[in-house]
């Protein structure tokens, strides 16, 4: 649960010294710090996309309608919501103090109920029904109606503004300042609960540390030296199309595994599953990231569009699907990574060798089951990741054995790439290059060993790029390259 500061009091004392009986909570915003509507359809979306999608023109019928059956083909674990300690701990108080509490939601009565029914705290529940929209002006009259001696609302956003001119006393909570004013203005007596709003939360969620991995656009740039500085500028395009495509799918990945990252030991402090970023916000910065990294593509060429387009999907395809098949996962992994280095090759205008597509292949099946294996052999997320995706805590030994063996004949092609009588005529010392495969092998052999002894934690990327020894061995690798060209 997440908490929120003290309250603030914009009431005079004669007006909130007498309050009625009966607290009636909104539930998004409110109590949750997140939206059921876009919680369930997420939810729903990870669980039956076709239904989710056959289910939106229920729109048609009014977002009752919608949400009655988003709730049908969700299955949002409400044990794991992210509820407002502080709005919890009010309610609780408010009930000792002999008051009535009563959770009051535009979200579906069925959704309502089951929270009731986890917290323990709500005397009534009233949602929506599939044909009534218990919201805005709707929820004012109903409130009316059901409490005509009065009752204290707790609500969030401009749609409580309607409840709050019909209840006794107000209090916001984590509002915004457009609505606290026209709350205070009002002849209901108010106080507001503030939120802090965590810096850098949307940065947070899009995951720019893993944009190290564009780097990989750079590849062809590298393989070809002759090409020239006129390519830097369309490979920086790429690696700005391409960061932006990843962070909309990551924002994607995230929202589809709400539930899971929320039961995650290190995941559940992802903005999204803790209830510091909205999936409403979320879900409308999707499509904005979209719009950039299309826009940025197609400066740079209708064919890097396509590339980046076709990582999106896939990446898309990733999260929704794949991911959960065992071994369809390493690959589909490897053939982003690769995808990466098409796409610089196609900002650039190069012809990429074979040489070079079957050593990302090979490399990056090789990182791809490091992943794999590292979360196997994590025991805080082994039990989890395997009842997911197919795999079993015995499969290791096989994982493990897939990722040498394909790290160790990404080593055998680099190797024939370096012999081959083009690239020699590319580097001015390729003999240098030759330096590159011991350290590899040692890289690669480290890299596996860190993940069956479970001490790799993220990413292989991320722990390639943060670990000391990794560091070194990268380092080494493009002294060695470097000097391959300049000399």
């Amino acid at each position: 649960m997440q908490g929120t500061k003290p309250l603030s009091q914009s009431a005079k004392p004669s007006e909130t010294s007498q309050k009625p009986a009966v607290l009636v909570v909104d539930l998004d915003g409110t109590l949750l710090r997140s939206d059921m509507l876009y919680e369930c359809f997420w939810s729903a979306l990870g669980r039956d996309g076709w239904s989710t999608v056959r289910a939106v023109p229920k729109l048609r019928e009014g977002r009752a309608a919608l949400k009655r059956a988003l709730v049908d083909i969700s299955d949002v674990d409400v044990r794991t919501l992210p509820y407002d300690r502080e709005v919890v701990a009010r309610i609780e108080a408010w009930r000792a103090g002999g008051g009535k509490a009563v959770l009051a939601t535009a979200s579906d009565q069925k959704l309502g109920e089951k929270i009731a029914a986890h917290l323990g705290i709500f005397d009534e529940v009233h949602g929506s029904d599939g044909t009534r929209n218990l919201k805005g002006a709707e929820k004012a009259a109903f409130l009316e109606a059901q409490y005509p001696d009065g009752f204290t609302y707790m609500g969030d956003s401009a749609a409580d503004l309607a409840v709050w001119r019909s209840a006794s006393h107000a209090i916001s909570v984590g509002a915004g300042r457009r609505v606290v004013a026209a709350l205070d203005s009002g002849e209901t007596s108010a106080e507001h609960l503030t939120r802090d709003a965590p810096p850098r939360a949307l940065l947070r969620a899009m995951r720019p540390q893993q944009w190290l991995k564009n780097l990989l656009v750079a590849v062809p740039l590298i393989a070809d030296p002759g090409i020239g500085p006129g390519a830097i500028l369309p490979m920086i395009g790429a690696f700005i199309a391409l960061s932006f495509a990843a962070s909309a799918g990551y924002l994607i990945n995230d929202l589809l595994d709400l539930g899971d990252d929320r039961s995650h030991p290190r995941k559940r402090d992802r903005p999204f599953a803790a209830g510091t970023l909205s999936p409403q916000f979320g879900t409308l910065a999707i499509p904005v990231l979209l719009a950039i990294s299309a826009l940025i593509s197609l400066l740079v060429s209708p064919a890097l569009l396509g590339a980046v387009a076709l990582y999106f999907v896939a990446t898309v395809a990733y999260s929704v699907k794949f991911k959960q098949h065992t071994l369809v996962d390493i690959c589909l992994l490897a053939f982003l990574f690769t995808l990466r280095i098409i796409a610089g090759g196609i900002a650039i205008g190069s012809i990429l060798s074979v040489w070079i597509l079957a050593f990302s292949m090979f490399i990056f099946y090789a990182l791809a089951a490091v992943k794999r294996l590292a979360e196997l052999t994590d025991t805080e997320t082994a039990t989890r990741m395997t009842s997911r995706r197919g795999y079993i805590a015995e499969d290791r030994r096989i994982v493990s054995q897939m990722a040498i063996a394909s790290g160790y004949l990404a080593v055998l092609v680099l190797a024939l790439y370096v012999d081959d009588p083009l690239t020699q005529e590319k580097f001015g010392s390729p003999w240098l290059l030759w330096g590159v495969c011991p350290l590899l092998i040692f890289w690669i052999s480290r890299m596996v060993l860190k993940a069956d002894r479970g001490l790799m934690h993220d990413d292989p990327m991320i722990f390639a790029v943060t670990n000391a020894a990794s560091r070194w061995v990268i380092i080494f690798c493009g002294l060695l390259v470097l000097g391959a060209v300049v000399l």
